[in-house]
């Protein structure tokens, strides 16, 4: 259910749910910890994934602000929220091809698909960019 209080949309877990492709909390912290398990400790791997939280970050709050905004804001500000999504999902493939390249699965990456396969693979990719983010955060306390 999502309640409308003016333009500001009130949104809860279960309706994201309900979303095509949805990743609940249990699968986004099942591939989350695919990653952090293949990164280790190697120093590439970790600048590249420190990329992807700083690409998931950028993203991240541009999407959570976008009920805030009216039609003209989001209109404004749509080319950077495709930027940085589009930025979000090079460095998704970036950190998978390099960990592949160290023998490692990285089947997380398949996991999340591929917009090629079908449209809603992006935005799921958008999703997890945000649930990592989420992580980054409440760990910062």
């Amino acid at each position: 259910m999502v309640f409308k209080s003016g333009y500001i949309m009130i949104s809860i877990y279960e309706e994201y749910l309900t979303k095509e492709k949805s990743l609940n909390f249990e699968g986004m912290a099942a591939l989350h910890h695919e990653i952090v398990s293949e990164v280790g400790n190697d120093p590439d791997a970790l600048e590249l994934y420190d990329e992807l939280v700083c690409a998931a970050t950028r993203y991240s709050g541009i999407r959570a602000q976008w009920f805030l905004w009216n039609r003209e804001e989001r209109m404004d500000k749509d080319s950077d929220r495709t930027s940085c999504h589009n930025s979000l999902i090079v460095k998704c493939n970036q950190l998978a091809r390099y960990l592949k390249m160290q023998g490692k699965p990285a089947d997380w990456r398949d996991a999340l698909g591929y917009e090629e396969d079908d449209k809603y693979n992006r935005k799921r990719i958008g999703d997890f960019g945000c649930y990592i983010a989420f992580i980054n955060a409440i760990n910062a306390r």
